[in-house]
């Protein structure tokens, strides 16, 4: 039984990457396991779902049924929700809303004691804004999280990767790996079967894993499809929890 407390940030290198996805298939993937594992949203923009009069964010939701913990208080796990979908700073100024690090914080707290490893999804990409102080990389360090970035599988990744990366470590931060989300074997070209390897030679962290595109999967109404499956199948989940452990 995994015992220790610790955990994982998972961002990506842009918007729409899935983090969502791959924080989800995780959770399922971990929980699946016997690992007690818990998730958090800190921030999310562009919630569409209103329920008992208050917005809820889908991919908060998506997590935390991947992890079994909707018996969780919500507000806990995912403390911002936000309309608009624009970077969390924006989104919260436009809604009056001041996004605080110290409530961040507390919250993470009240999860880890919870649970013996945790998922935090990021907003955007390592350098979203937060607030008027802050970005998602000023978060994570703020909680000393190894970081799992989430990159996708075309042309141009290479660049997004190796910045992200690069940035992670200026920043002092522990790089656990990369994960390639939505692969599409039957699409693959000369850069899609490359990346990977491109990625492990020059920024020197190892890709975790190549998922392909999940099947039957729906965020907004929390369906997995086959996602736990790929990730299980596809992902190097015993190094994925070395690195949570270091």
């Amino acid at each position: 039984m995994f015992m220790r407390k610790k955990g994982l940030f998972i961002t990506g290198t842009d918007t729409e990457v899935g983090k969502t996805v791959i924080t989800g298939g995780l959770a399922g993937a971990l929980r699946g396991r016997g690992i007690n594992v818990g998730v958090m949203k800190p921030a999310a923009s562009g919630c569409t779902i209103n329920r008992d009069g208050r917005l809820l964010s889908e991919d908060a939701l998506f997590a935390m049924t991947a992890a079994g913990m909707l018996e969780d208080e919500y507000d806990i796990v995912n403390p911002y929700r936000l309309e608009q979908p624009l970077a969390p700073r924006l989104a919260a100024e436009l809604a009056g809303v001041n996004i605080e690090m110290e409530h961040l914080r507390d919250c993470y707290t009240q999860l880890e004691k919870r649970y013996d490893l945790m998922l935090v999804e990021g907003a955007g990409g390592i350098t979203t804004p937060l607030n008027a102080r802050h970005l998602v990389a000023d978060l994570i360090g703020a909680l000393k999280l190894p970081v799992v970035i989430v990159a996708r599988p075309n042309l141009g990744t290479v660049n997004h990767t190796l910045l992200t990366v690069e940035y992670a470590r200026q920043r002092g931060f522990t790089v656990a790996g990369v994960i390639i989300n939505a692969y599409r074997h039957e699409q693959a070209g000369i850069a899609e079967k490359t990346n990977p390897q491109l990625i492990e030679e020059l920024a020197g962290v190892p890709v975790l894993g190549v998922v392909p595109m999940a099947e039957g999967m729906d965020v907004y109404h929390q369906q997995f499809g086959n996602i736990v499956e790929l990730v299980n199948k596809h992902v190097d989940i015993e190094a994925l929890l070395g690195k949570a452990c270091d």
